[in-house]
């Protein structure tokens, strides 16, 4: 079962409380009884590993190095 964050409404103090994804949000802390409100949370989520975007949306290796054409360079003299 999931893990929802709960703000005490009197003191601020944030809990963790699990409960089942269908039942309602708790309005009181189910063991004390004070108000409480379901707050929202960052999920952890972290993407480790190649192949995660910085490998599928890169130009290829063989492109991103070539070297670019240089343009010759003139002697400096004016004609």
């Amino acid at each position: 079962m999931p893990t929802y964050l709960y703000k005490n409404l009197e003191t601020g103090e944030i809990y963790e409380l699990v409960q089942s994804m269908r039942d309602d949000p708790y309005t009181t802390h189910p063991e004390t009884g004070v108000p409480v409100k379901r707050i929202l949370a960052r999920p952890a989520i972290a993407f480790k590993g190649g192949g995660f975007h910085a490998n599928d949306y890169r130009p290829p290796e063989s492109k991103a190095r070539e070297p670019k054409a240089k343009e010759p360079k003139s002697g400096g003299g004016s004609e």
